[in-house]
């Protein structure tokens, strides 16, 4: 293990001083131009960047011993709440986080100090990772770093914005967000601690007559109204009568306070447990019918209304629990009911698929042989029967003047008609919880006045949609959920108000959120060693410089005139960026693909229609023994301490040996060891060799080796061609392996 770290750390300063990874245009060579996204400095590098960054180094390697002039830049994203929460944990003192901080990060009593500032944080952990990024050999142009608050940076940044305004692409409007009530902004997938990925989503509310009020029932299945049979409400939860825009309204109290931030009037008339309305009942508005209240505990009250309607012909969960029900009448007693009413409860049918009969969930619910409302079965059957249902679902006569129609089709001029016959409302949740970097529980709110990226916009999805159609995807089953994004992505909240960013330069007060300034910064790369080396000024880096290098507009000289930018300097920008762009290779993670590389390919759209991507690559999402990456539960293992413990050498090969395409890779110790003994075992083997080939001449042994590496060389390119990096991996290292073996055997005998 000594001597293959001193091995390591040898080429290491031999590459450093030679400076072999500063790339400069050369018309004598094709190009490549590799990207990796800046990873966010609220914490160390980790094995997980570790995974992906060896995939993006693997690529540029392979592509320089082809003969390409290769730029391999890297830079560090400081901005948005990742930083300002991680700074904020530190400055409450949260025990569990800087227990963490001190045990996995390493960060020392004096440094911890500082870390109320997130600048500090932010300024710590960057340094510190680039070491451990040139320690692990990732062969990068350290001339083009940056970090994203940098004012050169926030300059990029702005005119990027100003350019996509004027395009009609930020807008202002009034829309659902995530929010954080503590930060008082919307929290893009970026700012979460917890629920990335996690978008409002939609309900009907149905509303059933209940006395002098209305129970608003929520559901993404308004149809299904022509079949309740009963209502469920959690007995222990906490209920409110309420006035709604001044309609009286039974809601769970916790649907009250999430009505205020939608743009509701809200006063409370009255609290009580939902027991009270146990027992009792409503009127269903289609048909008068008069139907009963029972006890739900599984009806989460936070979720939604806190009220839910009961379809048991097409719902497995619905049948499931007056399943449940039946089998414990003793539970009824408390309410004064009678169990025989159960049995009066029947099922009805509304909605024909073929090859099931009148009651389809009762039906799925018995071939998966879901025992109850907890068995895991039950989800899967909701899942199946609502995708058919929905796509294949024909509604029967009881539906009256939507029979004969599919569920597909009408479904939107189904909730429109019920909204206006005074039936139906919409309201907007989380479908899981969502944790603000801050810690805060997050809500969905209704936002006006605020400035949205319109990825609604259907002629900008179109173009998106182009240019994900030219670019080479890697692997190709990730083209479809790319297609899937664009489609359902709407607008998208591109400003908030707290954390480290871009002040948005027409609207003072606000920041460039966290993702948002993400989208096109490879270009950013393209001049920032000018902008090093020749001490450019932010203030010098106007719409007008941006415009001359990008877009390829205005006059040279008097440009260079008012900024005071050298025409020459100027136009080596602009050459730069003509030679590297378009960016040939962008690999992340595929829990990146529904927001950054989707956000990637909108803003290429947009911006440089000319220069779009040509290759995208997705991998899976690195494990540690089987179990996510968690550093709070000790799960984590940081770039720096694979590196000191097994080498550079030993711990780039074990995470490419790991997994490929979008299999998860998983990190485990004892394969990094038998990794490790293989490499020093491969040495010995190369040196072996190499004393046998100094006593002997090429013979047929020779040619026979000779024309299997060329075979292995084949496969190799070809594998790394398509970033199938795991097969590559073991062609490159386990099958040369065992040619060079067998070889030794035949050369002794």
């Amino acid at each position: 293990m000594k001597l293959l770290k001193q091995i390591e750390q040898k080429w290491q300063k031999k590459w450093e001083q030679a400076k072999i990874f500063e790339a400069n245009p050369d018309n004598k060579k094709p190009k490549c131009f590799v990207t990796f996204p800046y990873p966010y400095m609220n914490g160390p590098l980790h094995v997980g960047h570790g995974f992906t960054a060896s995939r993006v180094d693997a690529y540029a390697r392979f592509k320089r011993m082809q003969g390409y002039n290769v730029l391999f830049p890297w830079a560090w994203h400081w901005t948005g709440q990742p930083l300002a929460g991680a700074s904020e944990r530190v400055k409450c003192g949260d025990k569990e986080f800087i227990k963490a901080l001190k045990e996995v990060d390493g960060v020392s009593e004096d440094n911890l100090k500082r870390f109320t500032d997130p600048v500090y944080m932010a300024q710590y952990y960057t340094d510190e990772s680039r070491e451990v990024a040139k320690r692990a050999g990732f062969s990068i142009d350290w001339r083009r770093e940056f970090q994203t608050t940098s004012p050169t940076f926030s300059k990029f940044v702005e005119w990027q914005y100003e350019r996509l305004r004027e395009k009609g692409y930020v807008t202002k409007g009034t829309h659902p967000v995530v929010y954080c009530p503590h930060c008082e902004s919307p929290t893009g997938d970026a700012d979460r601690q917890e629920g990335e990925g996690i978008a409002p989503e939609e309900y009907t509310l149905m509303k059933f007559k209940f006395e002098d009020s209305f129970l608003p029932a929520a559901t993404f299945r308004p149809e299904t109204i022509y079949a309740v049979t009963n209502m469920w409400i959690n007995p222990e939860a906490d209920y409110v009568k309420a006035s709604v825009n001044g309609e009286k309204w039974i809601i769970s109290e916790t649907t009250a306070n999430k009505l205020t931030q939608q743009q509701r009037k809200i006063k409370v008339i009255e609290r009580f447990k939902g027991k009270k309305l146990v027992g009792k009942y409503f009127t269903n508005p289609i048909n008068g019918a008069k139907m009963p209240i029972l006890p739900g505990w599984f009806v989460n009250p936070n979720h939604a209304t806190g009220v839910v309607y009961s379809v048991p012909a097409h719902a497995p969960y619905d049948w499931l629990a007056l399943k449940d029900l039946q089998q414990k009448p003793e539970t009824l007693k408390e309410f004064d009911i009678n169990p025989s009413l159960l049995e009066k409860i029947q099922p009805i049918s509304m909605i024909k698929i073929e090859g099931y009969g009148d009651y389809p969930a009762i039906e799925i619910v018995e071939q998966l042989g879901a025992k109850d409302q907890y068995d895991p079965k039950a989800e899967e059957a909701t899942k199946m029967l609502y995708k058919k249902e929905f796509h294949s679902g024909i509604l029967k006569n009881i539906c009256g003047e939507y029979k004969g129609k599919t569920v597909a089709s009408v479904k939107d001029q189904l909730i429109q008609d019920f909204k206006a016959r005074g039936i139906a409302d919409t309201m907007y949740d989380l479908p899981h919880p969502v944790v603000c970097r801050c810690l805060t529980p997050c809500m969905v709110k209704i936002l006006e006045d605020q400035w949205f990226l319109k990825y609604s916009d259907e002629t900008w999805k179109n173009k998106t949609k182009e240019a994900l159609s030219q670019a080479s995807i890697y692997p190709a089953s990730a083209v479809q959920w790319f297609l899937n994004v664009i489609d359902w992505l709407k607008e998208w909240a591109c400003a908030r108000k707290t954390g480290l960013g871009t002040p948005l330069p027409w609207s003072p007060g606000w920041i460039v959120e966290t993702l948002s300034d993400s989208t096109i910064y490879m270009a950013f790369y393209t001049i920032n060693k000018h902008i090093r080396e020749h001490d450019i000024k932010p203030e010098q880096l106007t719409k007008e410089v941006f415009d001359y290098i990008y877009f390829h507009k205005g006059d040279l000289q008097t440009i260079a005139k008012e900024t005071g930018i050298k025409a020459e300097i100027l136009e080596s920008m602009q050459q730069e960026f003509l030679y590297w762009y378009p960016v040939d290779l962008r690999n992340s993670a595929k829990e990146l693909v529904p927001n950054h590389l989707t956000f990637f390919l909108f803003h290429h759209a947009a911006m440089f229609p000319d220069y779009l991507p040509k290759a995208i690559g997705v991998n899976g999402m690195l494990m540690i023994k089987g179990k996510p990456m968690h550093k709070s539960k000790g799960n984590f293992v940081t770039l720096k301490n694979a590196i000191d413990e097994y080498g550079a050498d030993a711990t780039r090969c074990a995470l490419l040996l790991a997994a490929e395409e979008m299999d998860d890779p998983d990190w485990r110790d004892e394969n990094i060891c038998d990794i490790s003994g293989k490499i020093e075992s491969f040495y010995n083997l190369a040196n072996n060799i190499i004393e046998m080939k100094a006593k002997g001449k090429a013979g047929h042994s020779e040619k026979w080796l000779i024309s299997m590496l060329q075979h292995r060389i084949r496969k190799v390119t070809e594998n790394i061609e398509t970033l199938r990096t795991r097969t590559a991996m073991e062609n490159a290292f386990y099958e040369i392996w065992n040619d060079f073996r067998w070889y030794m055997r035949r050369k002794e005998e």
